[in-house]
């Protein structure tokens, strides 16, 4: 300004791109019709001494179990799990710098500017994990669905043929006054699952979240040439996905002892397994027969997993 001095005022910051848990969201589909997200840009400085305005923030709302990873280079930015946690995934740029931000004691009329950076351009790799404390796994009609539509308020499809179901269930459970978990159904597992045989490799990734596994096996199915074929079948698939899986706490449920060659074969599950450190329960999920004694069951190993690590929850996210 002349015979006033230098006046240009700095440039405003570009907004940042933020990802939020939201607990009303069960899915990503927003994500797949949408593939560009961009946050505002800073305003211009101007004469008179007047600084820009920040750019907006363009939010994001994600489900909660949201993981966030680079696309790049994998690491991982964010795991949300818990509603209304928030994360930058892009910073904003930082804005110029006007003349009158360089005046100094030497430099009464400083004639010229600072230009401001860019933002942060990052692709990244999405992928919801369910919050569930339990995961059924069996082989496609073990009983699975009719066992979490047992004990719970969940209303899954059920039908007689393989691969009814094609999307995992939640359940939340009630086994005492004031304590309840949640339990998720994996289906489409099947031998060779971690190659993307099956369904099962696309909802592997749901389990890795819970405290406890609930191995499902259709005790009347149980023959005496090969009575744990299924449980190794599926354990195999287990590790092969991700070896911590195969760590987890697991208690085997031999379903299906309404007929009487089920009652047979959860007999012998129980004389095969009596050595192993995982517990062993049977049960018809469609009678309810030994149902209530498995849910304090699952209630029980909840509180003895959680205890080992320190927490004092009922259970998360309730």
């Amino acid at each position: 300004m002349p015979r006033g001095g230098p006046n240009g005022g700095d440039g405003g910051d570009g907004g940042d791109v933020v990802m939020v848990a939201d607990s009303e969201l069960i899915t990503l589909l927003d994500l797949r019709y949408q593939k560009q997200y961009r946050a505002g840009r800073g305003e211009h400085g101007r004469g008179k001494d007047q600084y820009g305005k920040r750019g907006e923030d363009r939010m994001i709302a994600v489900p909660v179990g949201t993981v966030i990873r680079d696309a790049g280079t994998g690491e991982m930015l964010a795991d949300l799990t818990s509603a209304g946690t928030r994360v930058v995934v892009a910073a904003g740029g930082k804005g110029g710098k006007g003349n009158a931000h360089f005046v100094s004691s030497i430099n009464r009329s400083p004639r010229y500017a600072q230009s401001g950076l860019p933002g942060e351009e990052r692709e990244l790799d999405i992928e919801l994990k369910l919050m569930a404390d339990v995961g059924i796994v069996g082989l496609p009609n073990a009983g699975k669905s009719t066992l979490i539509g047992a004990i719970s308020a969940a209303r899954p499809k059920i039908a007689d043929y393989p691969f009814t179901t094609l999307v995992p269930n939640l359940g939340v459970v009630s086994h005492e006054e004031g304590k309840a978990f949640v339990v998720a159904d994996i289906p489409g597992l099947i031998e060779g699952a971690h190659r993307g045989e099956g369904l099962g490799h696309k909802f592997l990734r749901h389990v890795s979240r819970t405290s406890l596994l609930v191995h499902l096996l259709d005790a009347s199915g149980v023959r005496e040439e090969g009575p744990l074929a299924n449980w190794v079948a599926v354990n195999r698939e287990l590790e092969l996905f991700d070896p911590g899986l195969a760590r987890k706490p697991q208690i085997v449920v031999a379903n299906k002892i309404d007929l009487p060659e089920g009652r047979a074969g959860a007999a012998m599950l129980e004389k095969l397994l009596v050595s192993s450190p995982h517990r062993v329960c049977a049960i018809s999920a469609v009678t309810g027969e030994g149902v209530r004694e498995l849910k304090r069951l699952i209630g029980s190993e909840l509180e003895k997993a959680r205890t080992e690590r320190g927490e004092d929850r009922v259970a998360a996210g309730l």
